[in-house]
Parts: structure tokens; sequence; C-alpha cells
């Protein structure tokens, strides 16, 4: 255990939580059913909205953001329609295993981890198959860091009978995420990641067009049932038990956010993002994502040599300097490094990472790694 330095979490989930987030929910509890709780309800369903950038309900779910992703496949969709997911990482599998789950039939757009989908690509697939009625999607994909085109693909879905359902976990108060404007569907997210909270709750939001199809698909999941959590939001309630303390955790950080300004929380998530790949690339390492405009902002992944496995640098990461990294998951498991820099993190906290990476690799870097990711940074910053 480290005893010298303060430790640091880069880990895409669970994010570090801001002092006035933890003071927040070590208040004591208010109610869920009584009028204190509900004023924080209503303040919070006003603020999410203004997050989603969309004028309906943003329904919270006591549920990790699997938990959105199920309810999304259960209320929107009946057993046996046809549904395409594109997939290219963990992450999308596992909209795979879920619309199975539901019993949907579905059509795999499969590329590898690290790529992206071009647009023309999901119009083509739509164009082939007409009994297609839904499109799974990752806009940022976490076990790689790849950002698919989410915007274009809505252009696409928008002028069929077919709905976008989109996965923002780790993109939502990350990076831009306009659900109205850019005609996106279905927008989720989760807790742990751009909004500074403990794992445990879960963000669901749904286009008109989307809730008339929930409230014609009745073959619902007792839990997961978000026509009546939306008859429940309008009460400023939750259909069942609420996670009190992460609710007034989340009216904290929401505050926060909005204090700051998201335009300038995307400005510092851009910078960062600059800052760290920069970084990695000037000590040797292979960017996962390399393509302009395909990456996220909230994290970075490099491909690990085969003599050079990810867990032993994760391990003495954290051993020598504190710092809490993250390896692949699934088949990329030691094949891939990923660093996070959403949330609750600034410049310091990445240089730090980047010098743990480079002390842990088994040959130090020998460029100036440090000076180049300080020196996009700010030209990110300046732009």
């Amino acid at each position: 255990m480290p005893s010298i330095q303060a430790t640091r979490m880069l880990t895409p989930g669970p994010t570090p939580i801001p002092d006035r987030v933890r003071l927040a929910m070590a208040a004591p509890l208010p109610h869920h059913r009584k009028e204190p709780f509900k004023k924080i309800l209503a303040e919070n369903q006003s603020m999410l909205k203004k997050l989603f950038c969309t004028k309906t309900p943003v329904i919270p779910l006591a549920s990790s953001g699997t938990g959105a992703m199920t309810a999304a496949a259960f209320n929107l969709f009946a057993p046996g329609e046809k549904v395409l997911i594109a997939t290219a990482g963990y992450f999308g599998d596992r909209w795979v295993d879920i619309a199975k789950m539901r019993g949907l039939d579905p059509v795999i757009l499969r590329k590898d981890a690290g790529e992206t989908f071009e647009p023309e690509e999901i119009r083509a697939a739509l164009d082939t198959d007409s009994s297609i009625c839904g499109v799974f999607i990752q806009i940022s994909e976490t076990s790689t860091g790849a950002l698919h085109p989410v915007q274009e693909i809505a252009a696409i879905t928008r002028e069929r009978d077919i709905l976008l359902v989109a996965d923002g976990i780790s993109a939502v108060s990350i990076s831009p995420v306009e659900m109205d404007a850019w005609g996106i569907d279905c927008l989720l997210t989760g807790s742990q990641k751009g909004l500074m909270l403990p794992p445990g709750m879960a963000f669901i939001a749904l286009s008109p067009r989307a809730w008339k199809k929930a409230e014609e698909n009745r073959q619902q999941c007792y839990y997961f049932d978000l026509i009546q959590e939306r008859a429940n939001c309008a009460k400023n309630q939750t259909h069942y038990t609420s996670p009190i303390s992460l609710m007034v955790g989340l009216h904290e950080a929401l505050t926060m956010l909005f204090e700051y300004g998201l335009e300038h929380i995307y400005k510092k998530q851009w910078a960062l993002t600059q800052l760290t790949r920069a970084g990695l690339e000037a000590m040797g390492l292979d960017l996962m994502v390399k393509k302009e405009g395909c990456y996220t902002w909230g994290l970075t992944s490099v491909r690990m040599p085969d003599n050079m496995p990810a867990g032993p640098i994760v391990a003495r990461a954290y051993k020598d300097f504190g710092v809490i990294l993250t390896a692949g998951q699934g088949a990329l498991k030691d094949k891939v490094l990923r660093v996070a820099h959403m949330g609750w993190v600034d410049w310091a906290d990445m240089t730090a990472g980047l010098h743990a990476i480079a002390m842990s690799l088994p040959e130090k870097p020998s460029g100036a790694y440090l000076e180049a990711a300080l020196d996009a940074y700010h030209k990110a910053l300046d732009a």
C-alpha cells in the first residue's frame, strides 16, 4: 500500500468524487417520499434535462449503467423484433447479450476493437433489411476509447421508422451529446464516470417516438418499467425506493457542473485527452485509436507489445506511485492499458499518471514525455 503519496484513481469508472459531493452524501438522510426530497428530485430533473439536452424526462434508475441498457431493450422492443447492433468492443457485445436475453433478433455489425463505424455502413445495413426497427450503439466504447459518429448515424435513423439507442455511459458530461438536436431516441448514462458519483445509479431518456413505442410495448420488465417511472417522475418521485444518498450527491455534482459550465467542462476534457495522448505517444506506446475525431474524450487506451503485458504495469503504478489504472477487458485483458481522464481530475493528476506509467515500463522512455504532454494540453486550452 502506498505510504508517501496520494492515491490517484485514473480508471474509467469509478472516478474520483469531489469533497463537496462526498460531504453532501454524508448529511442526514431525507425521507424519500417527503417534500424536501421531492424538491431535490425536481431540481435534479431540471439539471438532467439540461445535461442531456432534451425536453423529455430523464429517468433515474437505482442500478449500474447495464440496468439502463436492459431497460432500453425491454421497454422499447418486443421479443422477435429485429435490431441492428453495431459493436466494436466489450460493451458493444453487451448489447448483443441483452438483446438475446430479451428475445430480440439481432443483426450484428462487428468491427475490430478500437475501430469506429462509418455512418454509411449503418445506412447500408438498414437498406439491406427493412425489418430492422432499432439500432444499438455506444457513443464511447469504454473498453477501447473509440468514439462512434452517433450524431451522423442519428441523421440516418431519424429519417426512418427506426429507433436509435445510444449508450452514453462514458460520453455524457464528458463530451458534447445533444439528444434532441441530434435525433437520438434513447440516451443513457451511469453515475460513476463524468458525473463524479459512486456507482449505483443510471439515467435514461427517451424521445417522443420512443415513448410512443414503449407505450405500445406492454411486455415490460417488472423493475425497469419506464412507463411507471415516468409517471412517478412527474410527481417528483421514483417508482421504487430511491438511492437517497446518491440522489443528494447527484444534486451537488450537477450543481458543480453547471457552476463551472458545460462548455468549460468539455474544453477541459478535450485538453486532458490531448495531454494524455501526447504523453503516451512520446513514451513510444501505441495508441489504440489513432484516427482524428474517433477517440473518446474520457479515456485513452494503448496496445501493449506482446512481451509487455498490462497487468504488471498496472500493479507497479499502484504499488510504487499510488496511481490506479486499468487493463483491457475480455480478450483484451492484458493486451491493453486504459488511462482515464474523466470527471474530477486535472492536469496534475494526468501528469502524475503518465510518470507512473513511464516508471513502471520495463525500459524507461528516453523522450521528454511530460513536456510533450503539457505542450499539447496548453495548445488545446488556447485553441
